[in-house]
């Protein structure tokens, strides 16, 4: 067998891996739902929506008379777990104020 020798100029090629890049995929969305009944009171729902969903004055009370006109409506769209927390933190808030609030989550 010969055996091979390398000069200091002699270099060896090698094949480069190629890395595969994995795209990252947005979590997917769900909505927090609000739901209208006889009994909150258009300013507590307006709280609720300033003080767990962060809207503004103006916000709110678009959202809050879209509730009471329709029945239901969209207080804000998040990833799973951040949407669960807002819902159950308003339903808290509901019931230490003595509401019926059902606020609900759903996929987008």
């Amino acid at each position: 067998m010969s055996e091979r020798t390398r000069n200091p100029g002699d270099f060896e090629v090698l094949d480069p891996k190629t890395k595969t890049r994995r795209k990252v995929q947005q979590p997917p969305l769900y909505q927090v739902l609000l739901h209208n009944d006889d009994y909150t009171t258009m300013e507590f729902v307006v709280d609720v929506l300033k003080a767990v969903f962060h809207h503004g004055e103006q916000q709110a009370l678009r959202i809050m008379l879209h509730v009471h006109h329709n029945g239901v409506g969209v207080a804000g769209t998040y990833p799973r777990e951040v949407a669960e927390t807002k819902a159950e933190k308003a339903m808290s808030m509901a019931r230490s104020a003595e509401y019926p609030l059902l606020v609900t989550v759903e996929p987008e």
